[in-house]
C-alpha cells in the first residue's frame, strides 16, 4: 500500500522554523490502527489525515474533506497547524481550484481559504474563564517556579490552563525560561489541565507583536509545541478581551518559532492566518 505524504512547516514562511507537521492524502479507508501507528512513526507534533467523504471526491476540484489529527500518542480533537499544513497540500500541492476548502472534524466544519500569501483558518473561539490558584499551585510552581503570575485562567473547552506572566517581564524572559514539561504529569493534581499556555503582553504600538506565548502539552505526548493555531484560539479570545483588540498580531516563541495574524469575529469564532513552506514529498509504503 502506498499514501501520499508531505512534511510542511506551518506558521513560517522559511523551511525548518514554524510548526512541522505530516498531512497523508487518503484515497481509500484506512484501518483505524494505522492513523496511530504512522503519526507514531513520523514522530512530529502532529500527523493529519485528509480522507473522500465520498468515492468520487477529488483532492484537486473537491471542496470538502474529512479531517483528522494525531500525536505520536493519541487523537486529538483539534489542530490548527496540521489543519494549515493540510489545507497548504491542497492549495500549494494538488492545486486545488476552490477558493474556500472545508474540513469535517471533531471539532466541527473548519474552513480554510488563501489570502494573498497567507492562509487563513476559521476556527472556534474558546472562552477561558478565573482559576483559583490554590488548586494547581504545583504545577505553576513546576512550569514558572517563583515567577510571578499576573493572571490565571481555565478554558474548559479545550483543557487548557493559560497562565498569564507579569507584564514586567520581556519576551526574552519568556523565550529564555528552562521547562522541564515532562514534570507538569506528576504535578497536574486536577486531571482537568491537557496542556498548558504561558504567555506575556507584547508591545504592540507600531508594528510590534500584541503577545507572545508558549505551549506545552505533556499529556499528549508533546513536551513543547512550537506554533500552535488551538492554544490561540483560546490566547485570542483572552488576549483580545485584555487589550480590547480584535485584530491582533501573536508569535510564539518556541524554539522554531511562528508568526500568527488573528482577527476575532462576532460570531464566536476566530480567523487565524499563517504561511507554511513544504519541505518534504513522498510516500508511506507498507
Amino acid at each position: 500500500m502506498q499514501i501520499p505524504i508531505f512534511t510542511v512547516d506551518a506558521f513560517t514562511n522559511r523551511p525548518f522554523s514554524g510548526n512541522p507537521a505530516a498531512v497523508c492524502l487518503l484515497e481509500n479507508d484506512l484501518d483505524e490502527d494505522l492513523h496511530q501507528k504512522i503519526a507514531t512513526e513520523m514522530n512530529l507534533s502532529e500527523t493529519a489525515f485528509i480522507r473522500k467523504l465520498k468515492p468520487e471526491d477529488d483532492f484537486t476540484k473537491s471542496s470538502c474533506f474529512g479531517l483528522r489529527w494525531f500525536t505520536p500518542a493519541n487523537e486529538v480533537p483539534l489542530c490548527g497547524h496540521a489543519t494549515l499544513a493540510s489545507a497548504a497540500v491542497l492549495f500549494h500541492v494538488q492545486k486545488n481550484t476552490n477558493s474556500v476548502l472545508t474540513f469535517v472534524t471533531l471539532s466541527g466544519e473548519l474552513k480554510a481559504r488563501q489570502v494573498k500569501d497567507h492562509i487563513v483558518l476559521d476556527l472556534p473561539l474558546y472562552a477561558a474563564y478565573p482559576q483559583e490558584l490554590k488548586e494547581v499551585e504545583e504545577l505553576i510552581k513546576a512550569a514558572v517556579g517563583d515567577m510571578i503570575v499576573q493572571d490565571l485562567c481555565y478554558s474548559p473547552d479545550t483543557k487548557k490552563l493559560l497562565v498569564r506572566l507579569s507584564d514586567t517581564y520581556e519576551r526574552s524572559v519568556l523565550e529564555e525560561l528552562k521547562v522541564s514539561a515532562q514534570h507538569f504529569l506528576s504535578a497536574e493534581k486536577t486531571g482537568k489541565v491537557k496542556g498548558l499556555i504561558l504567555t506575556v503582553k507584547g508591545n504592540s504600538s507600531g508594528k510590534g507583536h500584541d503577545f507572545y506565548s508558549r505551549y506545552f502539552a505533556p499529556w499528549y505526548g508533546v513536551l513543547e509545541d512550537p506554533v500552535t493555531g488551538s492554544a490561540h484560539a483560546v490566547l485570542s479570545s483572552y488576549w483580545s478581551e485584555q487589550l480590547g483588540k480584535k485584530e491582533m498580531l501573536a508569535f510564539q516563541c518556541s524554539r522554531r518559532g511562528g508568526e500568527l495574524k488573528i482577527s476575532v469575529r462576532n460570531d464566536g469564532r476566530v480567523d487565524i492566518a499563517g504561511q507554511t513552506a513544504v519541505v518534504l514529498k513522498g510516500n508511506l509504503i507498507f
